[in-house]
């Protein structure tokens, strides 16, 4: 008997249940992305759920499971993003290299708005690991995800070292340091999800590794930002998640449902009231307020 419930658009696909029984619905080898984002075990409460394991390696030993299943998943060109926390990734890494070639290992990194820590120097980065399956065949756009390059760009300076003295060029592929701001409560993507990832991270990841049509994979669906992203670039997507409260997210921003049990499904109010020094109360959001957050990737 299937212990979940599988809803389906007509270029996107989600499941609700735990992530290790929906995958086995999944076909094996029929994936071109993974990009994985669980739960880090460092104690936040997504839900009804929190995530706390009893130890590091049954925390490590639950992510092996999940992740065996979803290698399984890959196309021979398929690729695999995975998230968790700085004290996690070791673990992570260490067993995904016996089975998988990587090929970066990226830092995200953003700014914070309070104090990280008193006593030590606080994070300010999150972890991804990049590999495929097969290092000689495998999906790379790096044309669609050039970024600015400011000794061309900015400074315009001249490369004297060649025979005929030549502008530097005003474009170059990303390094694996990757400056994208944290999805705040003002941003217009934001949802009611403690850890949402910014949908420029998602794009240049999807961009990167897909092409139109092809089909990507988010094993933990939170506020199904990877299946949103997907939909909007023209690729194909399946995003899992075991809670009603995210999956309600999922069925609205990809335009499966607008109700859920009897339930009409409305994105978030994002107005807000604050008091400003004279005691005049804000309201709405305004448009230059918006753009605060926009990035270039």
């Amino acid at each position: 008997m299937e212990n979940f419930e599988k809803y389906t658009g007509s270029d996107a696909t989600i499941y609700y249940g735990d992530c290790l029984t929906a995958l086995v619905d999944v076909p094996d080898g029929s994936v071109d992305l993974v990009f994985a984002d669980p739960p880090y075990n460092i104690g936040k409460r997504f839900g009804e759920f929190k995530d706390v394991w009893p130890s590091d390696n049954a925390y490590a030993e639950w992510c092996y499971r999940w992740l065996e299943l979803c290698i399984r998943k890959l196309k021979p060109t398929g690729s695999l993003y995975v998230m968790t926390s700085t004290q996690a990734m070791p673990y992570l890494d260490l067993w995904l290299r016996d089975r998988l070639s990587i090929l970066s290992r990226i830092v995200w990194h953003y700014d914070s708005s309070g104090v990280q820590a008193k006593k030590y120097f606080g994070s300010l980065y999150e972890p991804i690991i990049f590999c495929v399956k097969d290092p000689n065949a495998y999906t790379f756009n790096a044309d669609d995800i050039e970024v600015e390059a400011k000794t061309g760009a900015e400074r315009k300076l001249i490369d004297y070292r060649k025979e005929v003295p030549t502008p530097y060029k005003t474009k170059k592929i990303p390094g694996n340091t990757w400056y994208i701001p944290r999805v705040r409560y003002r941003m217009a993507e934001y949802e009611k999800h403690p850890s949402q990832k910014p949908e420029a991270l998602l794009e240049r990841i999807i961009k990167a590794s897909t092409n139109p049509n092809e089909l990507v994979l988010d094993p933990f669906g939170g506020t199904f930002t990877t299946c949103a992203v997907a939909q909007r670039l023209g690729r194909k997507s399946i995003g899992i998640e075991f809670q009603s409260e995210y999956v309600k997210v999922g069925l609205r921003r990809l335009g499966i449902a607008s109700q859920f049990n009897g339930e009409a499904l409305c994105a978030p109010d994002k107005t807000y009231v604050r008091k400003n020094g004279n005691g005049i109360r804000g309201g709405a959001i305004d448009e230059k307020q918006t753009r605060l957050f926009d990035v270039q990737i």
